[in-house]
């Protein structure tokens, strides 16, 4: 069964991990994350504090220094140290990584009362806002969002993917400029814990995958408190209307579901 990436991503070849989808059919990435990210990502400095929460506010500039915050001057949102400007990632206190196999690139903020496992990686201008829960293998491109108590594991955010509020994004992958409502919820998981199966142009396909949640193309869009079943597959620019319970199974490019 061959079911093309070009229904799903429109620019595929932009993100750092597009080589995990070469000739592979649109879940086969969830497969492969987690050793593709132990692979590629490197050990955070040892002045970054494991398993505890940060003490005080630190900025981690793109060659490795850690400096706490309070020793920058920041004007017009940029950061100087000692009268030169750096670049980095904000990591402000409270927050809380469980192990050392975490990559924040240049401007990524983490705000305060997160919780971050490894392994992950987190490109340019990612927002890892208050209190949300990443439970590792994850992977976000530019200007990713993963929002206040939003839950996330084994998942691929493509740039400009948000899950801003409250949300539940499991197994599942992101295209580029998806946005979830408040409160969605990719289900990941059936009730029977059986081999998540899809029907697409009456041919029954095995994933090989227990836990997979969904796939929204780029731009795709949900409402405040819709639930994707596990194993729903959104073409690109499809909509979710809130409070809209879908899937499983494949839903075309432009599709609207109410």
């Amino acid at each position: 069964m061959n079911i093309s990436l070009d229904l799903f991503f429109e620019n595929l070849e932009k993100e750092k991990i597009a080589e995990l989808f070469k000739d592979a059919l649109p879940w086969e990435p969830l497969k492969l994350l987690k050793t593709y990210l132990l692979d590629i990502v490197p050990e955070l400095p040892k002045d970054i504090p494991i398993g505890t929460p940060i003490p005080e506010s630190l900025f981690l500039t793109s060659e490795g220094e850690v400096i706490p915050l309070k020793e920058l001057e920041i004007y017009e949102e940029e950061y100087y140290f000692k009268g030169e400007k750096i670049r980095g990632a904000l990591l402000k206190a409270g927050a809380i990584l469980t192990g050392k196999k975490i990559f924040f690139e240049k401007d990524v903020i983490v705000e305060p009362f997160s919780l971050i496992s490894p392994p992950a990686y987190f490109s340019q201008e990612t927002q890892i806002r208050h209190g949300s829960y990443i439970r590792g293998s994850i992977y976000t491109g530019k200007k990713a969002v993963i929002g206040h108590t939003t839950e996330v594991k084994n998942s691929i955010f493509f740039s400009s993917a948000k899950a801003s509020h409250f949300a539940y994004v499991g197994d599942s992958i992101l295209g580029s400029n998806v946005n979830l409502g408040a409160g969605t919820k990719l289900a990941n998981l059936k009730f029977s814990k059986t081999i998540i199966t899809l029907v697409i142009n009456n041919e029954t396909i095995d994933t090989g995958l227990k836990k997979f949640g969904a796939i929204l193309g780029d731009c795709c869009q949900t409402g405040c408190n819709s639930v994707l079943q596990p194993g729903t597959l959104l073409g690109k620019k499809s909509y979710v209307y809130p409070g809209k319970v879908c899937g499983p199974g494949y839903f075309l490019p432009g599709t609207k579901l109410k």
